[in-house]
């Protein structure tokens, strides 16, 4: 994408917008005007992990492809930690802990390109016997959950988002008055975030003493640019992004370019859909945007963009306003820009120095923007049009004091209407409803599970024994991913005076990726959510927790398997039982159909009282996306949840609550027979030490 490649643009072209510099100690000096951090003062930077696990796993450490070397990870991140406490800098991690089902369709596209990663590393190991390059670095299996609690253990803190990764680490950054954002990811770069560092050049010396990286100069991108900041919204939005993804942009892209352009010729290729190169969109778009003449006569621009645009093109009007809303939501200024720069333009930073880095600091918990902008805060306000011009923002008003998001109260409502896991959509970010998975023919369709609100399932359907034709043709009511669907008719190619028209991607109508209509989830607990949910927010629980009981499916990340070998089934498989087992406790399968039989049997038939969570004839059913050999990850599969056959597991609020000593071992019996391990010896110190017993289960 067009967008994504921003941040690579942006280091191969930029070269002046890159400054290296290292966190010794030491005062930094400012640069360009503004006030600095008394010395006292921590220097207190946020890093999105997501970006930056090879550097937090140690580097690319030539044994990660053995499945990962935790020692020297453990070791790493110690000396780590020690070199921040002395030198004065307060490191705080996000994690992505986010579905995201309206990047769902990025994800697919990396899972297949990583599929194929892990192939040529799995040949190059067998044919070289050498570690691979580190370019085809892959995460070891669940290496973010394990960073994640070795953060925890050295006292560094974390935390993890929930439903938007990229608005919930930019609101918590300007929030609670962090220093900077260590990162790579072109939804930082083209947002207003003032010291911005690169998460790949994060580095720790050899003596462990110092700390270093890179720090991107935004002011000079704009510059090389020649393109004010205030139009980075649009500019981002004209790129193509996970709302209005660059194949809906392509006919556009190729107008700037006109058909004397050395490139033109490309544009027509076995009948597919070709996009131009990044750089060049990435110039074109920025010289288009530069020359708009009313930043905030969206419609007017929009007209001109889908001009001669032949199909979904009010679908794509809409979403392209979306996308500038989006950015423009993130984009909003610190407090200080209009407190310290009034009427003048908002100047760069100076390199990082030291761990008193050149930064002016904000104060905590000060950020006078909310997390879940109302619409207002991203309107267009067609009376004044030139507020958008103004470098100074002085012009946008105060919002008042709002509680950072992971100080607020829970959001679950007992008496919430509609689906039992609903989470309020006020305490999220307005435009995570607008997911593209949204229906591309402009209906007002929501995606099933992304409202929290389920369709109604036909009684006498059995989904665990449904053939693929069946599960395809329920995929019907649900929503295609806007990259590559609907009825893409020919779009002319704006200004070519030929009339050559630029083919469809495909010459049917696809989509990138299928959901799957399911039955509704039982209902949980408000008690249970709570708890999952701060556990979540906190860090503290495995994803795939909160996803399973709110959204009732995961997403399943590739991994470094030899697909020639038929002795093995792939991992996603070969645990599945387990996973199955897991998707019964947490939704108390096995009292819940007791009580049901119970009930039946009283009556000689099926109960109607609403208390009753689990008739019979409704399977708990949890969508699994992932891709290995044989499965694509265009669509997921259906995996039913199981009880246990041996005991009647206690329902999760008092597994999870329960303060008794029975409460504990059941908990440990609960976890035992997940493992189908649930024996007597393995709960023997003797037999069985304590240590091991998690690594005895999984060998077992």
């Amino acid at each position: 994408m067009g967008g994504h490649g921003f941040q690579d643009y942006i280091e191969k072209r930029c070269p002046g917008a890159v400054v290296p510099g290292s966190c010794e100690a030491g005062r930094g000096s400012l640069f360009g005007g503004g006030r600095q951090r008394p010395p006292q003062t921590p220097l207190r930077l946020l890093i999105d992990a997501e970006k930056c696990l090879h550097r937090l796993y140690g580097g690319f450490y030539t044994d990660w492809v053995s499945g990962g070397q935790w020692n020297h990870m453990l070791g790493y991140l110690a000396a780590l930690a020690k070199a921040c406490y002395a030198g004065n800098i307060e490191l705080f991690v996000f994690f992505n802990g986010a579905l995201d089902k309206a990047r769902l369709h990025e994800w697919v596209k990396r899972q297949s390109n990583e599929r194929q990663t892990g192939q040529q590393i799995i040949s190059h190991v067998q044919n070289k016997g050498t570690p691979p390059p580190k370019v085809w670095f892959l995460p070891p299996v669940c290496m973010a959950h394990c960073i994640r609690l070795a953060l925890v253990r050295f006292h560094i803190k974390v935390a993890q988002s929930i439903e938007d990764h990229h608005q919930e680490v930019i609101s918590f950054c300007r929030e609670n008055g962090f220093h900077g954002l260590v990162a790579y990811d072109s939804d930082y770069a083209l947002c207003n975030i003032p010291y911005y560092f690169s998460a790949h050049a994060l580095k720790l010396s050899r003596n462990g003493k110092s700390i270093t990286t890179s720090q991107y100069l935004m002011h000079e991108v704009a510059k090389q640019l020649d393109l004010n900041p205030n139009r980075f919204p649009i500019f981002a939005a004209l790129l193509g992004n996970h709302i209005l993804p660059d194949e809906d942009l392509a006919a556009f892209h190729w107008s700037l370019l006109g058909p004397d352009h050395p490139l033109a010729s490309l544009k027509v290729r076995a009948h597919q859909l070709v996009l131009p190169p990044c750089d060049v969109v990435i110039k074109a778009v920025a010289d288009y945007v530069r020359n708009i003449k009313d930043t905030n006569d969206l419609d007017t621009i929009s007209n001109d963009v889908f001009q001669h645009s032949q199909s979904r093109t009010d679908d794509k009007v809409s979403r392209f306003k979306r996308a500038v809303a989006y950015y423009r939501a993130t984009n909003k200024p610190l407090p200080y820009q209009a407190a310290h720069h009034p009427g003048r333009p908002n100047r760069g930073p100076g390199m990082m120095q030291g761990p008193h880095m050149s930064i002016p600091g904000g104060a905590p918990n000060k950020g006078p923007y909310p997390y879940s902008l109302p619409e207002s805060a991203i309107a267009v306000n067609p009376t004044n049009k030139n507020v958008s011009e103004q470098n100074n923002y002085s012009n946008i008003p105060h919002e008042g004091k709002h509680t950072p998001l992971y100080e607020r109260s829970s959001p679950i409502n007992p008496a919430q209407s509609g689906s039992p896991n609903h989470v309020d959509s006020a305490y999220f970010p307005q435009s995570s409803a607008s997911s593209s998975s949204d229906n591309d023919d402009g209906n007002g369709g929501a995606t099933n599970h992304i409202s929290g609100t389920k369709p109604e399932w036909d009684k006498k359907s059995k989904s665990p024994g449904k053939s693929k034709k069946d599960a395809a043709d329920q995929a019907k009511t649900e929503n295609p991913s806007p990259a590559s669907s609907g009825s893409k008719a020919t779009d002319k190619k704006p200004g070519n005076q030929g009339g050559l028209q630029i083919p469809c991607l495909l010459s049917m109508p696809t989509r990138n990726h299928m959901d799957i209509t399911t039955p509704p989830l039982p209902p949980v607990a408000p008690e249970v959510l709570r708890v999952a949910e701060h556990r979540h927010k906190k860090g503290l629980m495995y994803p795939y927790i909160f996803h399973i009981l709110t959204k009732g499916e995961i997403k399943i990340p590739v991994t470094i398997e030899d697909e020639v070998n038929k002795d093995l089934p792939p991992a996603a498989i070969l645990y599945r039982p387990v996973r199955q087992y897991v998707y019964g406790v947490l939704f108390s399968l096995a009292e819940s159909r007791k009580k049901t039989e119970r009930l039946a049997f009283r009556k000689n038939r099926m109960p109607p009282e609403p208390f009753c969570m689990y008739p019979v004839d409704y399977p708990v059913i949890i969508k699994e996306w992932a891709a290995y050999k044989g499965k694509s990850p265009q669509t997921p599969e259906l995996v039913e949840a199981l009880a246990f056959r041996e005991w009647t597991c206690p329902n999760l609020k008092k597994l999870w609550l329960g303060k008794a000593v029975e409460d504990k071992n059941r908990r440990m019996r609960a976890f035992l027979a997940c493992m189908r391990s649930d024996t007597p010896a393995m709960l023997n110190p003797a037999n069985v030490p304590t240590h091991l017993m998690v690594l005895c289960c999984v060998l077992r």
